[in-house]
């Protein structure tokens, strides 16, 4: 297939990348390559490429989404729905990644969120997320909505990305103990989502490792997966409360996923976080 990746440059969009460049031809954009907030360069690009799958990776996060939600409604919102209008025109499949921030996070302890829960954000980013999802649906049928959790893995030097390396080098870290989701080692939600393609079932997915987890139970269980003791993690590790961290952006607490359609399509489930953590400790 000839497939064009829009936002390659981040941590979902450089592997998926790399992924596909195995097996199909692969047009892999950054924002500087593709601006997908600017409706004619998206139809000229995707005119031109004539590719048979769209990916969008392209994201405006959290807290700048906050600090500029015409930027985020732009990008998350306007530009998917871009994307889908031209591969609608060219009779292309889109694959879009989303978020689990298209829910409240309340209660805690509820059941996981799947497709049958109403999407209620409780920030910008969200909502311009949810906005996006929606757009995508209507301008393409053929569509295939990622929601998507905590995603990590080599590259990147994000928080969870990082945590054993800091570790490792004894330097401490601040984790939230009262913020809980699934989360999802990049590699297995690329396998997932090529499984999910080639079943050709359009819909709205939840791709995630099972099992939830708080930021501090992902950090000690990544400090035992490097050797630390306990005794060393309690030392290393500043245990805080999400509104400790005063970030610009509220953040749902609460918010594992579970997947209705890979489950009536009778796809295994995904393996659990913590074998999920050791692979990609190990490699």
């Amino acid at each position: 297939m000839r497939i064009l990746i829009a936002g390659a440059a981040g941590l979902v969009g450089s592997h998926i990348a790399r992924r596909l460049a195995r097996d199909h031809q692969v047009i892999a954009l950054n924002h500087g390559a593709l601006d997908i907030a600017d409706r004619t360069a998206v139809m000229r690009r995707l005119t031109d490429d004539a590719p048979s799958l769209v990916i969008n990776c392209a994201v405006v996060q959290v807290d700048d989404a906050e600090r500029n939600p015409a930027k985020a409604g732009a990008v998350n919102a306007q530009g998917p729905a871009f994307l889908a209008e031209a591969a609608a025109q060219l009779g292309a499949e889109i694959i879009h990644f989303s978020t689990q921030y298209a829910f409240q996070g309340e209660p805690i302890g509820r059941a996981p969120y799947t497709i049958e829960d109403e999407p209620r954000p409780v920030n910008v980013y969200g909502a311009s997320k949810v906005a996006g999802e929606r757009a995508v649906r209507e301008q393409c049928a053929r569509s295939f909505i990622i929601r998507t959790s905590w995603v990590y893995g080599s590259g990147k030097n994000n928080f969870l990305c990082a945590f054993q390396k800091n570790l490792q080098a004894g330097k401490r870290v601040r984790v939230i103990d009262d913020v809980w989701s699934s989360t999802t080692y990049v590699e297995d939600l690329i396998e997932r989502v090529l499984q999910i393609h080639a079943a050709g079932h359009y819909g709205i997915y939840h791709v995630v490792n099972e099992d939830v987890c708080s930021y501090y139970d992902f950090a000690l269980e990544a400090g035992r997966l490097v050797g630390l003791n306990r005794d060393r993690l309690d030392a290393l590790l500043d245990i805080v409360s999400d509104a400790d961290m005063k970030r610009r952006a509220a953040r749902p607490r609460y918010t594992p996923l579970r997947c209705l359609l890979t489950e009536q399509l009778g796809f295994a489930p995904m393996r659990p976080w913590r074998e999920a953590l050791a692979a990609y400790i190990q490699t």
